[in-house]
C-alpha cells in the first residue's frame, strides 16, 4: 500500500475526511460503551514537538494508547536534531522512520513537515505548522457534526471565523471549503485571509456547493450556525504584541453575549481550539457558558488522533473470534470492521 501522510487540511478528499469523521465517532463510541479496540497493538508513534503543547501532545499519547500502541515523545535537545544536533533533518526522518510507525511532528515550518514525509518511510501527521492544523480541522468536523442543527446538513451549515487569519482560520476555512459549508471570516480587513489562500480554497468551495466571504461588517454574523474563534497574540514569535492587538479586535471583535446575539440564532453555537485568552479574543461567560462547545471540540482532538493514526496505518481486527467478549464490545468490534472495510 502506497504510503499516506496528513500534512495539511488538503490532504485528504471530502469523502476521506467524511470517513475519518464517521470512523473516528464509531471508535469513540465504542470507547464510551467500555470497548477499546486494539487497532494499533504493537504500533508505535514518534512526536517531534519544537513547540509548546497541551492538547495536541496528550490527544495522540492518549489515543496511542487507548488503541494498544505507544507514543514516544521526542523533545527538542534529547535527539539529535536542530541546534543542539548534527544530524539533519532528512537523515533524521529516514532514520526515525525505520524505526517507529509513525511520525507526529509540530514545527513552525510546513516545509520541514514536507521534507519530513518526502524522507520518511512511516506516516507523517502535521500536529500544527504555522501555516496549517489539520488535525484541528478534523476535530472540528467530528464537533460540527456531534452538534449538527436538527434538520441540517453540513451543506447547510454557516461557520463565522471572528477576529484574525491565523493558521487555525486557513483550516477552518479548507475544511468548510472541502465539505461544502459556508465559511465567513468576520475580521479587519487589514486581518483578512491572504488572497492567494483565498482563491485556492474559493475554488475548492465552488466544487464542493460551498461558499466563502470576507467582511467586516457585522450582517455577516447573520444566521450563522457555529461561531469560531482563536488568540490574538502570544504564541508565536511573530505575532503582534497585546497593545497593538487590542487596538486592532477589541472591542468590535470579541466573541460575547452582544455579538451572539447578532446572529439572530439563539441556538448559535461557540467554538475555539484553545488555549483562550479570557475577557480579550472571547468574554468568560461565553467560553463557560451554554452555547460554547470549545470543550467538547477539545476532547474531540483525540477522537480525530484516533481515526487518523488507525487509517493511515491501514490497522484491521485480525481475529474476529470473540466468544469471550459481552456482547457491546462484539457489536462495536462488527461495525468498526465493517467500517475499515469501507476505506476509500
Amino acid at each position: 500500500m502506497v504510503k499516506k501522510d496528513f500534512i495539511d487540511t488538503c490532504t485528504f478528499s471530502k469523502n476521506e475526511m467524511q470517513y475519518l469523521a464517521d470512523l473516528g465517532l464509531k471508535i469513540k463510541e465504542a470507547i464510551n460503551h467500555g470497548y477499546y479496540p486494539q487497532l494499533l497493538k504493537g504500533k508505535s508513534l514518534g512526536m517531534i514537538f519544537d513547540q509548546t503543547s497541551t492538547r495536541t501532545r496528550c490527544s495522540a499519547e492518549t489515543a496511542m494508547t487507548e488503541l494498544g500502541g505507544h507514543a514516544l515523545y521526542l523533545a527538542p535537545g534529547q535527539i539529535q536534531l536542530g541546534k543542539n544536533g548534527h544530524e539533519g533533518l532528512a537523515d533524521t526522518s529516514h532514520a526515525l522512520g525505520d524505526l517507529v510507525d509513525i511520525i507526529g511532528v509540530r514545527t513552525a515550518s510546513q516545509e520541514d513537515i514536507v521534507e519530513i514525509a518526502q524522507n520518511s518511510h512511516a506516516p507523517v501527521v502535521n500536529f500544527m505548522s504555522d501555516d496549517d492544523h489539520p488535525t484541528q480541522a478534523l476535530g472540528d468536523l467530528i464537533t460540527i457534526k456531534e452538534f449538527l442543527p436538527e434538520g441540517k446538513r453540513l451543506s447547510d451549515i454557516k461557520l463565522v471565523f471572528v477576529g484574525d487569519a491565523t493558521q487555525i482560520t486557513i483550516s477552518a476555512l479548507f475544511l468548510c471549503a472541502k465539505m461544502g459549508m459556508h465559511f465567513v471570516q468576520y475580521g479587519p480587513k487589514s486581518k483578512w485571509i491572504p488572497r492567494d489562500i483565498y482563491n485556492k480554497a474559493n475554488k475548492i468551495a465552488e466544487k464542493n456547493g460551498g461558499s466563502i466571504t470576507l467582511s467586516e461588517d457585522e450582517s455577516s454574523l447573520q444566521n450563522a450556525d457555529f461561531i469560531y474563534t482563536d488568540v490574538w497574540y502570544g504564541l508565536y514569535d511573530h505575532e503582534l504584541e497585546k497593545d497593538e492587538y487590542m487596538k486592532t479586535f477589541y472591542p468590535k471583535y470579541q466573541v460575547n453575549d452582544e455579538l451572539l446575539a447578532k446572529t439572530g440564532n439563539p441556538n448559535v453555537k461557540f467554538m475555539h481550539c484553545l488555549p483562550a485568552n479570557r475577557g480579550e479574543e472571547v468574554s468568560a461567560a461565553v467560553l463557560d457558558g451554554e452555547q460554547s462547545i470549545a470543550w467538547q471540540q477539545a476532547a474531540n482532538k483525540k477522537t480525530a488522533m484516533r481515526a487518523v493514526f488507525v487509517y493511515l496505518l491501514n490497522s484491521k481486527f485480525t481475529d474476529m473470534s470473540d466468544s469471550s467478549q459481552k456482547a457491546i464490545k462484539y457489536k462495536y468490534k462488527e461495525e468498526l470492521a465493517y467500517l475499515l472495510a469501507q476505506r476509500p
